[in-house]
């Protein structure tokens, strides 16, 4: 596989329109690659430096990765996707399936980080977390308190109460479209 290197302001109204459909965030920690769906992100220029900001609940075992290995990839479809990809992506846990192997996708190694790129989702930003900060449940409007955070009752995320966001600001330092 190529990789065709991109500038990744120039992707991102392509991103932006992808992402409400949903976008992948994948880590890596030692052999261990998890991915999961993401749908709230953004990417820009932030302290002179292009970003990519992810929003992710600490209940995500995508969450444990990249707190600890403090990278990831962004990967964006690039036209028609496999509705499973995403579904189970954003259904079913890591720390339960390996989901790489279930799916079958293809891993492209990275060019920076460890995290790497996803062959289906070819537009691949590689970012390396330079700022991250847990959102502020009292400053949420009580309207999205109520739509995007109820408290869980029962299962894993019950210990998370609302179970708010991180913001990770990941510093772009790779991107490129995986070409065949």
């Amino acid at each position: 596989m190529n990789k065709r290197t991109i500038d990744p302001l120039e992707y991102a109204s392509a991103i932006a329109q992808a992402n409400p459909k949903g976008i992948l965030f994948t880590t890596k920690r030692g052999d261990e690659v998890d991915t999961m769906i993401i749908g709230w992100g953004f990417v820009g220029n932030i302290w002179g430096t292009p970003m990519f900001v992810a929003y992710v609940r600490p209940s995500r075992h995508s969450f444990a990765l990249a707190e600890e290995t403090g990278e990831f990839t962004v990967n964006v479809p690039d036209g028609a996707i496999d509705p499973q990809v995403f579904k189970v992506a954003g259904s079913e846990s890591g720390r339960d399936v390996n989901k790489i192997e279930k799916l079958g996708l293809t891993l492209v190694e990275p060019e920076v980080v460890a995290a790497p790129a996803i062959a289906e989702c070819p537009i691949t930003l590689e970012c390396k977390v330079a700022y991250k900060q847990f959102l502020d449940e009292a400053a949420i409007p009580e309207r999205f308190l109520e739509r995007f955070y109820p408290v869980a009752e029962s299962g894993y995320e019950a210990d998370f109460g609302r179970n708010i966001h991180i913001a990770y600001y990941g510093e772009i330092v790779a991107s490129y479209i995986v070409e065949e």
